[in-house]
């Protein structure tokens, strides 16, 4: 009697009796918990893939440049987005600009770099997105104690070693895959490389004095590992065309290797002179040096009652404290500067220090530097 009741509270939530089988298959139930059916409206609907891919915030169609969205989205929140540090861009402009100079110098050929994008990204995740072929070259920032990442794709490998070598115009240099990069194709990335991490250098140079050193070249990323996989990084995306050649590089530098300098990142300024003008500065101490100032020479000082002062009439002689051989106090404004003794010079009155400046005249100097 228990089975009998038991089967029928089955056949009830499944949509109807024959919905269990005697396996106890929901075979014929599945169907009213699809489209949401059932004997009381109330039963649950079942997310299709998509919907769950959209949930988790995974997304297989993009290429990962957008926007995550759902659990993905809350995972990656503790990145730091590289808009905080606005003086990081102001940066690698000028690194555009030094290394579109220098490029053009190294290879003797019509090079323009340009910045594709910067994003914050997870080290372990950007490991795992090198395509390779590639080249990494793994360089220290000798101030900052700590390590960068630069990856040379193999488009502008062959590029570069067709340039340099003598390619001819017109043509897409050759590309050979399937085979390691021989000594001379490493040898002159390598120098390309050190001609990029010199400009990075002067790049960073109105900031920071950094020095940047070429550690070793590696083609395994599992040997560039410079941080922990989960540790966040800035990563900026450079693209380099010499006319119909040419590839990209892409510059990854860990949060904790700018970290010794993230307060100077964090300035929000307008100019090439990271906030400084050299020419203004020199500008204007040349007109302070010949601003011309009022200085008193005051013999003696008296304090006298209002009333005598009120009443002085012309005629009047006002008696001083001091003789032909005492010493003249000069002063700036409320200022006392020096002491000196007054002479004559020529057809005029003179006064010669006698004391150096004033520790008030000292301190005064040093609030306007």
């Amino acid at each position: 009697m228990a089975d009998e009741n038991d089967q029928a509270q089955w056949g009830a939530e499944g949509g109807g009796g024959d919905g269990v089988n005697e396996f106890g298959d929901f075979s014929g139930g599945m169907a009213g918990w699809d489209d949401g059916g059932g004997a009381d409206g109330a039963s649950e609907r079942i997310l299709n893939q998509d919907e769950i891919d959209s949930l988790l915030g995974f997304d297989l169609s993009g290429d990962g440049s957008e926007d995550r969205t759902g659990i993905r989205a809350i995972i990656n929140s503790a990145l730091v987005s590289y808009e905080r540090l606005p003086m990081l861009e102001i940066v690698f402009d000028r690194l555009v600009r030094l290394m579109t100079t220098s490029l053009r110098n190294f290879t003797s050929d019509n090079v323009e770099v340009s910045l594709d994008n910067i994003s914050s990204i997870r080290f372990g995740d950007y490991l795992n997105s090198i395509p390779l072929p590639a080249i990494l070259a793994v360089f220290r920032a000798e101030e900052l104690d700590n390590y960068g990442l630069l990856t040379v794709d193999s488009n502008l490998i062959y590029s570069i070693v067709d340039v340099l070598l003598g390619g001819r115009r017109g043509t897409a240099a050759m590309r050979i895959e399937g085979r390691p990069y021989t000594t001379i194709e490493r040898v002159l990335v390598q120098r390309m490389i050190e001609v990029v991490l010199h400009d990075l250098k002067s790049a960073f140079e109105p900031l920071h004095p950094v020095a940047f050193s070429l550690d070793r070249l590696e083609t395994n990323p599992r040997f560039a590992a410079i941080a922990r996989p989960a540790n966040a990084a800035i990563l900026v995306k450079l693209r380099i065309d010499m006319e119909d050649r040419g590839g990209r590089i892409e510059l990854l530098l860990p949060y904790a290797t700018l970290e010794p300098i993230r307060k100077m990142l964090l300035q929000q300024f307008m100019g090439e002179k990271f906030g400084r003008d050299n020419i203004w500065e020199g500008h204007l101490a040349t007109e302070l040096w010949t601003t011309q100032m009022e200085v008193r020479a005051v013999l003696d000082e008296q304090q006298l009652p209002l009333s005598r002062v009120l009443n002085m009439q012309v005629g009047d002689t006002l008696m001083l404290n001091a003789t032909p051989d005492s010493l003249v106090e000069l002063r700036a404004g409320s200022i006392p500067l020096t002491r000196g003794r007054m002479g004559r010079r020529n057809h005029s009155i003179a006064i010669r220090a006698e004391a150096p400046l004033t520790p008030a005249a000292k301190k005064a100097v040093q609030k306007l530097k």
